[in-house]
């Protein structure tokens, strides 16, 4: 049996802005964005066209879903973006003002380092070993 998580949803203020972000500083795909109705839309980002795991946005519509943005996780880093070349992303995210929370670091898993979107969810940047 073959399984595997499909996509995760992350919670936004505003479509336009989140896509601008994922697209232009992380250098995300924008794989879908369909219109639902006057205020839903169904957006779909990956950090690869063929990523097997992607994000789908979505903007809050309640107060609950509000205080979840950048908060998804209650402090700890909830999304992990794997590379295969640490010093190309991360010089290329930093030319582009991301937000890092420390700097790089080497670990017996690999090399690593702490930013934070938009809203101000954590991610690691991990090339592993």
């Amino acid at each position: 049996m073959e399984r595997s998580i499909g996509a995760i949803t992350l919670m936004i203020d505003n479509y336009d802005k989140a896509i601008a972000y994922y697209v232009d500083k992380l250098n995300f795909v924008l794989i879908k964005d369909i219109r639902l109705d006057q205020h839903k839309r169904w957006v779909v980002i990956a950090p690869l066209e063929n990523a097997a795991t992607q994000i789908i946005l979505t903007e809050t519509n309640n107060k609950k879903q509000t205080e979840a943005v950048g908060n998804q996780t209650g402090g700890p880093v909830f999304l992990f973006l794997n590379t295969d070349d640490f010093w190309r992303d991360y010089n290329q995210m930093k030319s582009k003002n991301v937000i890092f929370l420390e700097e790089p670091r080497n670990e017996a898993y690999g090399i690593v380092v702490v930013f934070e979107d938009l809203y101000g969810n954590k991610w690691d940047l991990i090339q592993h070993k």
